[in-house]
């Protein structure tokens, strides 16, 4: 293991003694981002207070809004089975289940089989996104608890839908979600921090641009191609 650290410093010696480390693209990167990590780290040599991170959170109480959340069962359309009809047989099985508790067997019997959950237990509207398509999400924020409803399109077809409950969302008390609020105040103050030391730095250098074309000469049109005139064999005229 010892002798594998002095490889690497002797390699890493003679790799600067070599120049390696100049106009290499990784190399400018990787001390790019210790720099940037070494301003960052000021910020969070500083540990802030409750009445710190209470005010910061009163300014910024809706990065910690709790969605909605909702749980509903549904029966599935498939457009493969049953092609253009998907909807309106959709339709007609909503006309024949209405009224009917969200677990009847008579509302599975008139669907198809669908390939994951019947039923979604407590979901965010980005979470039901994420598996139905943001179209059936802003769909099923809008339907009632207690009954069918429907149709709604979803990436994989059609849907009725039985909303079972709603938790609406709301804004959290501080006392609920301080560590959340602590993680986000340092990564604000450590986004804070580097931007202030990168404009100091930055203030140290001047950037010189090669200078645009002339307008006349990019406008002009190359010269036409040089004819070759070959030369004639002979002793004279």
């Amino acid at each position: 293991m010892v002798e594998d650290k002095v490889k690497e410093e002797v390699l890493y010696r003679e790799g600067l003694a070599m120049g390696l480390d100049k106009d290499d693209t990784i190399v400018k990167r990787r001390m790019a981002q210790k720099v940037q990590f070494l301003s960052e780290d000021v910020a969070a040599a500083h540990e802030p207070s409750t009445a710190e991170l209470r005010t910061w959170f009163e300014k910024n109480t809706d990065r910690f809004a709790l969605p909605s959340r909702y749980s509903f069962r549904h029966i599935y359309f498939s457009p493969d089975k049953r092609g253009t009809k998907a909807y309106s047989d959709a339709a007609e099985a909503l006309a024949r289940i209405a009224g009917q508790p969200e677990n009847s067997a008579l509302s599975t019997s008139v669907a198809d089989r669908f390939m994951f959950q019947d039923y979604y237990g407590d979901r965010t509207p980005s979470a039901i996104a994420k598996e139905f398509g943001p179209q059936f999400a802003v769909a099923l924020e809008k339907i009632k608890p207690g009954l069918w409803q429907g149709p709604i399109e979803s990436g994989f077809g059609w849907h009725l839908v039985f909303v079972d409950t709603v938790i609406p969302g709301r804004l959290p008390a501080f006392e609920e979600v301080e560590s959340d609020v602590k993680t986000a105040w340092l990564g604000d103050q450590k986004g804070q921090a580097w931007q202030k030391a990168y404009q100091e730095m930055r203030a140290k250098y001047t950037v010189l641009l090669p200078a645009p074309p002339d307008k006349q000469t990019a406008a002009a049109p190359p010269p036409p191609p040089k004819k070759e005139i070959p030369a004639t064999s002979g002793e004279g005229l």
